[in-house]
């Protein structure tokens, strides 16, 4: 496998966010999606509640989320229940996404992940050592897909130095209409300057710390792209999607890598390995 060109890399390292076309097969697509239906076909909703926002953030006194790490679990929407609790859309339209062990946990998400043409992109990009920290299905649903707020992934996942790297995969086409990335191309080389991070006791699990900057709306990118193109998302580097507000779904699959070697991945992040486990790596899957 060639990788990245360097005509590819240099854009990367420019702009923080890279869209590389055709990355995934089409049967590579259809085999992902495949598996999602079945592992949602097969899931009890009585048996999971989690709720996913990026504007309420419910999940920071949520163990169901704070424990998902070598777990496949999954987020509705907040329109999925009523105020006694009872989901009042069909489970296939009120799911968020399911995390965050998928690229462990399920045989097509995992073939994909430690791919050789995954390792080689990895290699392209000159990590030595890399990790996988977490893999999950987003859904982006028509109609009730809500919006993700300007961020930057390292806040969730940091690591020092900073080496983290974001693989997402369009499983349908992205666009205007259906909730498409956007970035802002240059932001990766500002610093982290927000965390959301682990407290010891007490009922709040999780807490944000710090302010993200505000970028004018001149500035942000969209990056509109074909189900099995792969996009390459800098840890850094600020992106966001409007919610989906057509009527056709936006489902992506999304893991995110860290350099091992040199690096020092934060304890107080919420997404830890299980205790006397390691991340899996990526070259040695």
């Amino acid at each position: 496998m060639s990788g990245l060109t360097e005509e590819q890399i240099n854009k990367f390292r420019s702009e923080g966010l890279l869209v590389v076309p055709g990355f995934l097969s089409q049967d590579e697509v259809t085999a992902i999606k495949s598996a999602c239906t079945q592992l949602v076909q097969e899931m009890d909703p009585q048996k999971h509640r989690g709720i996913f926002s990026t504007t309420n953030h419910q999940q920071a006194s949520d163990t169901y989320f704070l424990e998902s790490g070598d777990k496949i679990r999954y987020f509705f929407e907040a329109e999925a229940f009523d105020r006694e609790g009872n989901l009042v859309m069909d489970k296939f339209s009120a799911l968020n996404k399911m995390g965050h062990s998928l690229h462990t946990l399920q045989d097509d998400f995992r073939r994909i992940s430690f791919s050789d043409k995954v390792q080689a992109i990895a290699r392209s990009l000159e990590m030595k050592e890399p990790a996988i920290v977490q893999g999950m299905y987003i859904f982006k649903q028509p109609g009730v897909g809500g919006k993700v707020t300007p961020h930057q992934d390292a806040t969730f996942l940091y690591n020092d130095p900073q080496s983290l790297v974001g693989f997402w995969f369009p499983i349908d086409d992205a666009t205007l209409k259906n909730g498409c990335l956007w970035y802002v191309p240059g932001s990766h080389k500002s610093e982290v300057t927000r965390r959301f991070v682990r407290l010891q006791g007490g009922e709040k699990l999780l807490e944000f710390r710090g302010e993200d900057p505000v970028f004018p709306d001149s500035e942000w990118i969209s990056a509109p792209v074909n189900k099995g193109d792969l996009v390459l998302i800098h840890g850094k580097v600020f992106h966001k999607s409007e919610r989906n507000a057509s009527s056709l779904p936006r489902h992506a699959y999304t893991f995110h890598t860290i350099e091992m070697e040199g690096c020092t991945y934060s304890q107080e992040n919420w997404l830890l390995p299980p205790e006397g486990k390691e991340l899996p790596r990526l070259y040695s899957q």
